[in-house]
């Protein structure tokens, strides 16, 4: 095992070659929905409104099936660093398999009764007729949005970053010039507005999918994807995948429930309220999927260090990464809060809302940071092969703090828009506590490779050890 020590300008290294393009990559990616939002904005609050419901109900629906992913990350990036490239045939098709159960049972739902999904999130029967249309056009790219997702986490565990983020750019283009064209009509075509940026949605994720396609069969190079090994479950792996992904995917789908009960209280306050809501979330959106995208990194690099046996290195690539990626946030967010009036008039928002934005991104500058750091830290717990503190911590929290107080600040005790959002992220503090602890532990390293296994006990010792000689200094 190395024990070396990881030297922050190796660090900075590791994130300028592998970790930035991941999070542009991602940063892209999870952008269609924050650009249907900003470009309805000229169709008015209403429109702004609809689509920002429409985003929660995807929201969830990410909720539901990225678990399946994140395990299939854990896997491939360990088995990456041992060089098993039959485990990685096993953990891809068995989460692709997963994931596009996942999409057909949404999207169909979304296809099939549009109403009803948008009735459980908002009793504003206006927002609901603006907002059906677009997400049952959206149901349709629901299983391109998760095969794009295992080919771009593959990619990116194999260490080939280049191809997802350049799919990533055409799709977003795509989705722009389509939006552009069919929400306000532009040559000939009819004005659509929410429902064409929906079109838009889907045409890019066509154009998303079918680029990285390509990409993954002309390398031979790097892994080779076999249907016959994509498919032989028999020899139990099938087990030790669902071993680790069930308390992800738990942890995934509770969470998501958790946001849904706090969207429905958002979704009974205000029009300006729920406008100032949408416009929000694509904000944070923007910060967090770049943030997200260097969360994978992490898992990436961790996870290849903890599978090829270097413990002590992913330990320490762990916390530095928990130490930079907040920092960024910190800064993108403060960022925002100084440009907020600019920022937020591209949603053509009233003053009311535009208020309530501009608090709302005051309250996140310290929420935000607090929640990336937390994020990060049960992302490399996950790579590390650890998926049930996290889980149990995250649902805890969320379920005995943050979602009874929201709940109680907007629907029983009816408090002013800003107090209501201001419990949203109650429980961040007290996970940020027992995740540092956690972290400084390293019982969150638990190889699923034979390598990494046998590398255990000397971690340990080495860890037990600097401990020791920390105390004695």
């Amino acid at each position: 095992m190395r024990n070396e020590k990881i030297s922050w300008t190796s660090f900075f290294r590791t994130v300028f070659t592998i970790a930035l393009p991941i999070a542009f990559q991602n940063f892209l990616s999870t952008t269609a929905s924050m650009v249907d939002t900003i470009m309805i904005g000229s169709q008015g609050e209403l429109s702004v409104a609809a689509v920002g419901i429409c985003s929660q109900i995807t929201s969830l629906f990410f909720s539901c099936y990225f678990g399946f992913a994140s395990g299939g990350l854990l896997f491939f990036s360990q088995y990456w660093g041992a060089r098993n490239e039959r485990g990685i045939n096993q953990a891809f098709g068995l989460a692709l398999t997963c994931m596009l159960a996942v999409s057909l049972l949404f999207g169909g739902a979304a296809v099939a009764n549009p109403d009803f999904i948008l009735g459980i999130y908002t009793d504003k029967a206006n927002i609901i007729a603006i907002g059906a249309p677009y997400i049952r056009i959206v149901g349709f790219a629901y299983p391109l949005q998760v095969i794009a997702m295992i080919i771009s986490f593959l990619m990116r565990s194999t260490e080939r970053v280049k191809p997802p983020l350049f799919s990533s750019i055409l799709a977003l283009i795509t989705n722009f010039i389509l939006n552009w064209i069919l929400i306000y009509g532009r040559f000939g075509m009819p004005r659509m507005g929410a429902a064409g940026a929906a079109v838009g949605t889907l045409v890019s994720g066509i154009v998303n999918v079918f680029v990285l396609f390509i990409f993954l069969i002309k390398d031979k190079k790097t892994i080779v994807l076999r249907v016959k090994d994509m498919l032989s479950w028999h020899d139990g792996f099938h087990k030790e995948y669902m071993s680790k992904c069930l308390p992800i995917i738990f942890n995934e789908l509770f969470y998501g429930i958790g946001q849904m009960l706090i969207n429905i209280v958002i979704g009974h306050q205000s029009e300006s309220a729920i406008a100032a809501m949408a416009a929000f979330r694509v904000l944070e959106g923007f910060v967090f999927a770049f943030f997200a995208g260097l969360a994978d990194a992490s898992s990436v690099v961790v996870g290849k260090e903890v599978g090829s046996g270097h413990l002590m290195s992913g330990y320490q690539y762990m916390k530095k990464f928990a130490l930079l990626c907040p920092s960024i946030t910190f800064t993108i967010c403060l960022i925002g809060l100084l440009l907020n009036r600019p920022l937020l008039s591209l949603f053509g928002l009233g003053a009311e809302a535009m208020f309530f934005g501009k608090y709302m991104i005051l309250i996140y500058l310290a929420a935000g940071t607090i929640r990336t750091c937390n994020y990060i830290m049960n992302c490399c717990y996950r790579a590390g092969g650890e998926a049930v503190f996290g889980t149990l911590l995250e649902i805890i929290c969320l379920f005995t703090v943050s979602v009874p107080a929201t709940w109680a600040a907007g629907m029983i005790w009816h408090l002013p828009f800003l107090a209501v959002f201001s419990f949203l992220y109650t429980d961040e503090l007290i996970r940020l506590i027992f995740e540092t602890r956690y972290t400084i532990s390293g019982k969150w390293i638990k190889p699923v490779t034979e390598v990494g296994r046998s590398a255990l006990p000397e971690f340990k010792a080495a860890l037990t050890a600097k401990k020791s000689l920390s105390k004695q200094n």
